[in-house]
């Protein structure tokens, strides 16, 4: 099967990406284990630098530059995750970063992507593409552009939670991630197919944001533009062109789960388990806790991140249960 990244990637990924990324901690819970009727090992990637995964890929991808390239610096494009892991990583190689980033992205998202030393240039989402925004930036200062997901260094490097993850928990029955663009899941099956082959892997989306369930289903690429989810990390339009045939060939399953139970989620996170996780990041818990999957014993769960804006959040903490 001709893929574009494999366990090996992730291997060599991980002897990178472990030299500086945390290695984040898995958080148990008997309550969470009660609700979701399951052992659930939850690696708390909102405790990773920059507050997400996407560290993990960027780091992946910009050591692995040539010279030439680092001296002429990166341009990535995101609505926010992605752009802090660029801006941080390319800070710390002493590499000059540009962020093309939606007039939509949360504010705490933007500020942060500033304070890691990137130029950040804002794009209109209804009239213009970011795709075509960075690569037209990307002529113009001949940088090299760092994809948010549909990318090999990328993925190989998001699959380096996952391979933590059972590298402490080695008997794990199923692992769940969030899916946007699908690098983070795209990498999770890779390794977990080098590590656990027989374990079932599944992605989780927005109902209003199914793009990936819909493409996994029908095995045609299916694209929503600009979809009305609060994971502002799943409002990618549609899978890659590298990580669709990945998640097609290797994942178990793709499920959805509503606007209400993200936000039940996150709250569910914050007052009984303490800890704060944006919405994206939920969508795995989310998933566990309104039984979208299929019962199995012992569940790890990649939470993605935790930037999620103070405005945003008391919102979610405020609403009506």
């Amino acid at each position: 099967m001709n893929l574009a990244v494999s366990f090996t990637d992730v291997e060599s990924a991980y002897a990178i990406v472990s030299q500086a990324a945390h290695r984040t901690p898995v958080f148990t819970s008997a309550t969470l284990d009660s609700e979701a009727g399951a052992q659930i090992f939850l690696k708390c990637e909102n405790f990773q630098r920059m507050g997400a995964f996407k560290f993990r890929g960027a780091w992946n991808a910009l050591t692995l530059l040539s010279e030439a390239e680092k001296e002429r610096g990166v341009i990535a494009y995101s609505s926010g995750n992605h752009a802090q892991g660029v801006a941080l990583a390319a800070k710390l190689l002493g590499i000059r970063a540009t962020i093309v980033m939606p007039n939509n992205a949360p504010a705490a998202k933007v500020a942060a992507t500033k304070e890691y030393g990137a130029d950040v240039v804002i794009y209109d989402v209804q009239t213009q593409d970011r795709a075509q925004v960075a690569a037209d930036l990307a002529a113009q200062y001949g940088s090299t552009v760092i994809p948010p997901y549909d990318h090999p260094h990328i993925i190989a490097g998001q699959g380096t939670a996952a391979y933590e993850l059972i590298q402490e928990v080695p008997d794990l029955d199923a692992v769940v991630a969030c899916v946007g663009g699908g690098g983070l899941l795209a990498g999770t099956v890779t390794a977990v197919r080098g590590l656990l082959p027989q374990a079932a892997v599944y992605g989780v989306e927005p109902e209003v944001a199914n793009d990936a369930y819909l493409s996994f289903r029908t095995g045609t690429l299916h694209t929503i533009h600009n979809p009305p989810t609060i994971a502002d990390g799943t409002r990618t339009p549609s899978l890659g062109s590298l990580t669709f045939p990945i998640i097609k060939a290797l994942v178990t399953d793709i499920v959805t789960v509503s606007e209400v139970e993200i936000k039940a989620a996150v709250r569910f996170a914050f007052y009984r388990l303490k800890l704060v996780i944006e919405p994206s990041g939920a969508l795995g818990l989310a998933a566990v806790l309104f039984q979208r999957l299929p019962q199995h014993k012992r569940v790890g769960i990649v939470i993605s991140g935790g930037n999620v804006d103070g405005a945003t959040m008391a919102s979610i903490l405020t609403e009506p249960a």
